[in-house]
This record gives structure tokens, sequence and C-alpha cells, in this order.
């Protein structure tokens, strides 16, 4: 018996890096497990933050920190919690991450921290994070875990960004990037020709919309994610 749990230790070390398993973990949730359009999780971000790109961005590259530094520390620490603590324990280090996230952005985009607010703290009680703390980062090493968290937080970031580049560019005929600022997008002869912004864009309702768009694509393209 002994022997068998070692040569079985001996195959997974010697798993490359980007087997094949490995490579879906950070594939799937772009697409076939993707935490929003899927898993239908932070749908609350996707609606209040994406009336903005350069919002969504600073969001999506704050989850893909908080993530990965949440998924390695319970990975390696995921021997000695106590069963009954994990919980707090997740959320203990969840919280610590936000705190330092929310300092570096209060330091080098200000202004952006000040439109994020609260929101930014609720990335402790975010049920994305939190699942792939509890579902795999608990009950995996850390290699695949890091994997898992930048899977996951790419495919929440890539549906922020995408829902903010068409809310901000229907809303406001332009494009907001970090330290850039909005880059107008549609020219000014077509606002002297009559045309308007659609201000219905820059809604909560809309982002939802335009949620439900994606998802209606990405369900015509990838037939296997039609619900019988």
């Amino acid at each position: 018996m002994a022997e068998e749990v070692a040569e079985k230790d001996m195959v997974e070390e010697k798993e490359p890096l980007f087997s094949k398993k490995n490579r879906k973990l950070l594939t799937d949730p772009l697409d076939d497990d993707n935490p929003i359009t899927v898993q239908v999780l932070g749908i609350c971000s996707a609606l209040a933050i994406t009336v903005q790109v350069q919002q969504a961005i600073i969001m999506a590259l704050s989850v893909v920190f908080v993530m990965i530094g949440g998924n390695l520390i319970i990975s390696l620490m995921r021997n000695i919690i106590p069963n009954r603590i994990r919980i707090i324990v997740q959320l203990v280090v969840i919280a610590s991450l936000v705190i330092l996230v929310d300092q570096i952005l209060k330091a080098f985009v200000y202004d952006i921290s000040k439109a994020l607010s609260v929101f930014v703290g609720l990335i402790i009680t975010n049920c994305i994070i939190m699942g792939r703390l509890e579902a795999f980062a608990l009950g995996n090493k850390p290699w695949p875990s890091i994997l898992d968290a930048v899977g996951n937080a790419a495919g929440y970031g890539w549906i922020l960004i995408a829902v903010a580049v068409v809310r901000e560019f229907f809303g406001s005929g332009a494009i907001s990037f970090p330290g850039v600022g909005q880059l107008q997008i549609i020219p000014q002869g077509f606002y002297e020709f009559g045309y308007m912004n659609n201000n219905m864009m820059i809604l909560p309702p809309m982002a939802l919309v335009t949620v439900g768009i994606i998802i209606w694509i990405q369900r015509s393209k990838n037939t296997k994610l039609i619900e019988d």
C-alpha cells in the first residue's frame, strides 16, 4: 500500500507544468466554465463598475492579484487549516489581500480608487474567489491552484472589460484607459450630423442586457452550454 502511494506521488511530481490537465485550468474558465456567463457568479460587479473601461481593467487586475494570492496561500496551508474554521481563514486571507490592493490603488490611481470605492472592498465577499478557495485551492497543490486562479480571474476579467467597452463606447462615444483617460472614438463629425450617445448604456440595467447578449453569443457558438 505504501509503495502504491509512493508511486502515485512520483507520477504526480513528474506531471509537466503545462500538461493538458493544467492547461484546462487556464482555458476552461475563459469559455466552457466562465464564472460569469456559465456559473453566473460575480454579476454584481459586472453591473456596477462597467460604466468605464478603466474601472473594469483595474477591478479585473485587482481580482487577478487577490485570487492568485488567495489560492496560493490557502493551497500552501491546506494541510494545517482545521476544517471547522476554514471559511474564517479564507476570509482573513482574502481581506488582507484586498486591503493591500486598496492601499496600492489609493497610492497610484487615486481617482479610480475613489470611483471604485466600496466595490474594491466587496472583493472580500466575491463568490468567485471564495468558491475557488473552497472548491479548488483547499484540495490541490500550489501550482494547479495558481493556474486555476489565473484562469478564473481572466475569465471574470474579460467579461467585465467586454461589457465596459460596449457600454462606454455607445454611452459616451469614448474608451478610457488607466493613466491615459478617455479617448474619443466616435469622430466629432458624427455628432455634427446629429448622432447622439445612447445614455441608457450607462445605466446598470444595460450591463445586464449586455451580459445577456454575451451569454447568447457564447451559447450559439458553443451549443454544449445550452441547458435542456
